[in-house]
C-alpha cells in the first residue's frame, strides 16, 4: 500500500508549552487512520501540526513525497489536505451553499465548482433542503455534514477530521460515519480521524494510533488494536 502522508519525528508547540514528542505516523492512500488517545494525549495538535495551524512544530511531513512541512496553511490546502477541525469551523453568517463554495477557495480553477456541489448534496441530502439557510440556524449534526462537505469542495487527497461525533445524537453520528466510509470508498479520499470515541474509530479505521502525551505509544491494524487488552480496558470499556 502506497504511503500518501509520512511525519517523521514531529514535534508541535504552544509558545513554550510542548505537547508533541517525536510523532511518526503514516497514512496510507485510500485508507482511514484513526488517532486515539485521551483528553491532552495531543490528537488535535497533531492535526493542527500537518496544517500549520497555530502550533510551532519541527520535524518532516510529506504529502505524497513532497515536503510540506515548511509549507503555510493555505499552501498545505492547496496541496490538498482538507481539515475538519474541532468546533467544525463554520461560518455562522453565511448561508450553507455559501460555505460550501467557500470550501472551493484553494482550488486552482472553478471549474467543476457545481459538479462537486451536487455530489455532497448527494451524500447529505439534508444540506440541500437547507442550501440556502443561515449555517448558523442549522442543527449540529447538519453543522457537522456542512463542515465535512466545505471540506470535500476542496477535492483533498487526505481529510483530516477532529472528533465528529462530538456533541452530537447517536443516530446522527452513526450517519455521519456511514457517509464518511461512503467518501473514502467512492472517492479514494484518505482520511485522518481524530475521535474520542475508539469504537466508532476502530469500526471504521484501517490502521490505528494510540498517543499518550504527546507519544506513540501503539500502533497497527485496527482489528489489532481492538483486541489488545489495554486498549479494550482503557479505551472500549471491557
Amino acid at each position: 500500500m502506497k504511503t500518501l502522508l509520512e511525519v517523521r519525528d514531529l514535534h508541535a508547540r504552544y509558545g513554550n508549552t510542548q505537547v508533541l514528542h517525536g510523532l511518526n505516523l503514516d497514512v496510507a492512500e485510500g485508507q482511514v487512520t484513526a488517532l486515539l488517545g485521551a483528553n491532552g494525549a495531543g490528537k488535535t495538535t497533531t492535526l493542527r501540526a500537518l496544517c500549520q495551524l497555530m502550533v510551532q512544530t519541527t520535524g518532516s511531513i510529506k504529502l505524497a513525497g513532497e515536503a510540506i512541512d515548511t509549507r503555510n496553511t493555505e499552501q498545505i490546502a492547496r496541496a490538498g489536505v482538507g481539515h475538519v477541525p474541532d468546533g467544525r469551523g463554520t461560518f455562522m453568517a453565511l448561508t450553507t451553499e455559501e460555505n460550501l463554495r467557500l470550501g472551493a477557495f484553494s482550488r486552482p480553477s472553478r471549474d467543476g465548482v457545481a459538479d462537486d456541489m451536487e455530489k455532497v448534496y448527494q451524500y447529505f441530502p439534508r444540506l440541500r433542503e437547507r442550501h440556502a439557510q443561515q449555517a448558523g440556524t442549522l442543527s449540529g449534526g447538519e453543522q457537522q455534514m456542512l463542515a465535512i462537505g466545505r471540506a470535500l469542495m476542496g477535492r483533498p487527497r487526505l481529510l483530516l477530521l477532529d472528533e465528529p461525533s462530538f456533541g452530537l445524537a447517536p443516530l446522527v453520528v452513526k450517519d455521519i460515519f456511514a457517509i464518511m466510509r461512503r467518501i473514502n470508498q467512492e472517492q479514494g479520499v484518505s482520511i485522518l480521524l481524530v475521535e474520542q470515541n475508539a469504537k466508532l474509530a476502530l469500526d471504521i479505521a484501517d490502521t490505528a494510533y494510540l498517543l499518550e502525551t504527546g507519544r506513540v505509544v501503539l500502533s497497527g491494524p485496527s482489528s489489532d488494536m481492538r483486541n489488545n487488552d489495554a486498549v479494550r480496558r482503557a479505551y472500549l470499556g471491557e
